[in-house]
């Protein structure tokens, strides 16, 4: 059976990934600009992402800090 996506949970701890979108699509708002758009994403962070969660829920700025280069 395939592991359940949540697409506020970052991919790869679990927390609250603040993601304007999900934000808008759970409160019925208009998005607002996300936080991630001015973030630079290195390749050690994206391929701690499971392949079941690539593209489908957005990496938390703890996590995206954490592998900061």
């Amino acid at each position: 059976m395939d592991k359940v996506i949540d697409p506020s949970k970052c991919p790869i701890c679990g927390d609250p990934n603040q993601c304007a979108q999900e934000i808008a699509k759970a409160t019925g708002t208009p998005p607002e600009r996300c936080w991630c758009i001015t973030e630079t994403f290195s390749s050690e962070v994206l391929d701690r992402v499971p392949e079941e969660a690539k593209n489908k829920a957005c990496i938390c700025s703890k996590c995206v800090s954490a592998t900061a280069f």
